[in-house]
């Protein structure tokens, strides 16, 4: 029951020597790589930068106790960071010590309903984010990331929610420039542009080894910050208007305690079930492709639990939501990372960070920041995924692209809220209208296929429908409708066959209809039989009247029933038998 809720007690028993040296050099690089990223973060939450810092501290240390992904690595992500702003931007001004506080119990509130949903096992909520609708939503949080960025590029103010907010606030501004901001951001994107794509290979040509190219690469963003702090003191850009990030508070996060203002728990309580199902799916997503890799296995619930307790940490110490990583989880992995005691291990480094490289940081460009994060998130827009789906279900393409424009359009929280409904309504149409089939028998052998499909054996007498869903209350009508159609375009026909070896479920609904299909056909002088009855279906039929008012029988095969029936024309005995049922059993 411990090593349940406390996945540490599991590893922690076989922790050796060989995991720990892995672990310290795993921290160490994604230390490295965090620093900025948090800092950047933070800025695009509309917080202080050094509130990213502490949001990769204490969090990263409740996950590696309650967590169970061997690699995950918590901290601060640009889409968690970008919903935070919106939500937060509409209780406070930014810069405020209310803003601070509403972004504290934000990440209270998150922490607070993902551990209840772990505690309750309801992961599955989070599957009512299709893929459509979350690769759509991280696409256009990408293209919104970005172009709210480009103001600290261009050293120019402009503010704005949405997509087209923000550009013609940004059109606005174009006059007022700044050259010396300027001559900072585009090198700086360019720069790291390059170090993501062609680092590496350059590395690799000096003659390192294909591994440590990419470690020393993941480094990159530290170079940009260590060149732009010293182009801005060596060219005393400052004075010349470049915005840098100024004093950052030294020391380890301080305690802090979430707002219990009622009204403004009812104002973040909507954002926060968002933030904390985008960063579960996010997270998981994450966790489950890493650990396949490794042959282990991750608990979904526990998940819940891990990512719960490190934002409530989070709030204790000043910090903001986060959640798990993609690109710090993927280069923990590929530093080698054994076990979350590698997250415990960055979090030190990100605490003497905290405690002795803040001065240092005084000369840093917000330029530079903004570069790290747009080239960061730019990575994020999926331009594949659109043309796939357009390709494979028109359905899916039309919930990912009304999720991307709405979230451009409207904002992020009706951009998830518009994704989730507009998949649920297509789910609900195409559950309403199920796939069905006439089928017959394929010649010379016992299997029956579609007629539209393939060649196959009929009698004008006899009718198969394979039903290829469960009969809920959403279907049962449409398929009373179907079958009564069908019966009525075949004047001969005495003998309909439901093929129920699809149907896993028959809920009230499809019962009723079943006994309606039942009543009509019976009064028309044609029998209903059903086969291929899954044995948990069969049970529950069986505890009402419905199979011994049955007109027909029921089969144990398709083939048994078609075998049965062909010859049992509905005519007198001795009526010739029809050619076409000759030969048949």
């Amino acid at each position: 029951m411990l090593q349940r809720y406390f996945p540490i007690l599991e590893w922690g028993r076989s922790y050796d020597r060989p995991a720990l040296t892995s672990d310290l050099l795993a921290a160490v690089i994604v230390t490295i790589m965090l620093i900025p990223q948090s800092l950047a973060y933070a800025m695009l939450a509309g917080l202080p930068p050094v509130v990213g810092l502490y949001a990769s501290i204490l969090p990263l240390f409740a996950y590696a106790v309650f967590g169970t992904s061997r690699t995950l690595a918590v901290g601060p992500v640009a889409v968690v960071s970008l919903m935070t702003a919106s939500a937060v931007g509409a209780v406070a001004a930014p810069g405020t010590a209310e803003y601070w506080e509403a972004a504290v119990t934000l990440a209270a509130l998150s922490g607070v309903m993902l551990v209840g949903l772990g505690l309750l096992r309801l992961g599955f909520l989070a599957n009512l984010l299709s893929h459509p609708v979350i690769s759509g939503f991280i696409s256009a949080s990408g293209v919104l990331i970005a172009t709210s960025q480009l103001k600290h590029v261009l050293g120019v103010k402009a503010g704005g929610e949405t997509w087209p907010e923000m550009l013609g606030g940004l059109a606005g501004n174009l006059g007022s420039i700044n050259p010396a901001t300027l001559a900072i951001g585009i090198p700086a994107t360019l720069f790291l542009f390059w170090v993501r794509k062609g680092l590496k290979p350059a590395l690799q040509k000096l003659g390192l080894s294909p591994r440590t190219a990419d470690m020393a690469a993941k480094a990159g963003p530290v170079a940009a910050v260590a060149l732009s702090i010293l182009a801005v003191v060596g060219f005393g850009l400052e004075a010349q208007g470049v915005s840098v990030v100024g004093s950052i508070p030294q020391g380890l996060p301080p305690f802090a305690l979430p707002s219990t203002d009622l009204a403004l728990i009812e104002a973040l309580w909507v954002p926060a079930l968002l933030i904390s199902v985008i960063g579960f799916v996010e997270s998981v997503s994450v966790a489950q492709t890493l650990a396949a890799k490794r042959r282990q296995r991750i608990a979904p619930d526990q998940e819940l639990i891990g990512l719960g307790a490190s934002n409530i940490a989070s709030a204790l110490s000043g910090g903001y939501p986060v959640t798990g990583g993609f690109a710090r989880s993927v280069v923990n992995f590929d530093a080698g990372a054994q076990t979350p005691a590698a997250g415990a291990f960055t979090a030190v480094g990100i605490a003497l960070a905290s405690l002795f490289l803040t001065p240092l940081l005084f000369y840093l460009p917000n330029a530079t920041l903004a570069a790290t994060i747009i080239v960061a998130v730019l990575s994020l827009v999926d331009f594949k995924t659109p043309r796939h789906l357009w390709a494979y279900s028109k359905a899916d393409f039309a919930a990912h692209a009304a999720t991307i424009v709405i979230t451009l359009i409207a904002g992020v929280e009706l951009g998830v809220i518009a994704g989730v409904a507009v998949g649920l309504l297509l789910y609900l149409w195409r559950a309403s209208r199920p796939h069905a089939a006439i089928v017959g028998r394929v010649p010379g052998t016992q299997h029956f296929r579609n007629v539209e499909r393939h060649q196959v054996l009929t009698l004008p007498h006899l009718l198969s429908i394979r039903i290829d869903e469960s009969l809920t209350y959403l279907n049962a009508r449409w398929l009373e409708e179907y079958v009564l159609e069908q019966v009525a375009e075949r004047p001969a026909l005495r003998h309909v066959v439901l093929m129920a070896s699809a149907v896993n479920a028959i809920d009230a609904s499809g019962l009723e209809s079943l006994e309606a299909i039942n009543h009509r056909l019976t009064d028309g002088g044609v029998k209903l039989h059903l086969s291929e009855v899954k044995g948990p279906v069969m049970d529950r039929l069986a505890r009402v009247h419905f199979l011994d008012e049955l007109s027909g029988r029921v089969f144990l095969s398709q083939d048994q029933a078609f075998a049965d029936l062909a010859l049992d024309t509905g005519e007198p005995p001795s009526s010739p038998v029809p050619d076409e049922a000759r030969g048949l059993i």
